[in-house]
């Protein structure tokens, strides 16, 4: 084995360590057990997750340039407080940057592909079975599905890569959502999903960018106050202006 192969394989497998992290404690914070204030030390990180210091470092670089985290110097960080009104401007990026995606996915993403997820997303909301977390897990998988094809079909690397940085803040923030409703027994949203997906996907089939475009706009704004009344109490705090 060369040692530019086992360079490239460590940098995979501390950037796959780092992933784990940054989800692992995306999770915590919106699902509430890490709250706002809360110091994050970078020796007890490693010790939880039986990692050397440096993927705990890259995740927490990772999680201050989304936004979630306040870097302190030699101090390790501090959890920020996420409000509604943050939340709200999170999904004006993404209404953006997924908007363009998508018209510029029109006409190069792969049309197998999409009747493959047109099919699932009609049987999926047409199931008599739509709850519990077997239809939670695929409703996770499909949608991850879309929005990846759309970001590897739009022909722009920056904008697929920086839709890929800022993708598991967007998932974090779908999970917690999901996993709310769930404990209330309340898949509503998830359906509504599967159809805001289908309409895209079908706005694709045809050609129709602009029509696909406003589909990606009318999904990601009716999501935005699903993902905003997931946060824990603490970190909700009252939007003015």
């Amino acid at each position: 084995m060369s040692v530019s192969h086992k360079n490239g394989s460590s940098r995979g497998q501390n950037g796959s360590r780092r992933q784990t992290i940054v989800q692992a404690l995306l999770a915590d914070v919106f699902q509430g057990r890490l709250r706002a204030g809360t110091h994050l030390v970078t020796q007890e990180l490693a010790e939880r997750f039986a990692v050397s210091h440096t993927p705990i470092r890259e995740a927490l670089i990772a999680l201050a340039g989304i936004g979630i985290i306040d870097l302190l110097p030699n101090r390790g960080a501090r959890v920020r407080r996420v409000t509604p009104q943050e939340v709200h401007e999170v999904c004006q990026v993404r209404r953006a940057l997924e908007c363009e995606a998508t018209r510029s996915a029109c006409g190069r993403v792969d049309l197998a592909e999409l009747h493959a997820l047109a099919a699932d997303l009609r049987r999926t909301t047409t199931s008599t079975s739509r709850r519990g977390t077997r239809y939670v897990e695929e409703a996770r998988r499909i949608d991850s599905r879309l929005h990846d094809l759309i970001a590897e079909s739009c022909g722009n690397l920056f904008l697929a890569e920086e839709i890929a940085r800022l993708k598991t803040l967007f998932r974090a923030f779908r999970d917690v959502a999901w996993e709310h409703d769930g404990a209330h027994n309340d898949y509503q949203r998830l359906t509504e999903e599967g159809h805001e997906h289908l309409a895209i996907v079908e706005a694709l089939l045809v050609g129709d960018a602009k029509r696909a475009s406003r589909a990606m706009a009318r999904h990601i704004r009716s999501g935005a106050r699903y993902w905003s009344r997931a946060l824990p109490n603490d970190n909700k705090v009252p939007v003015t202006g």
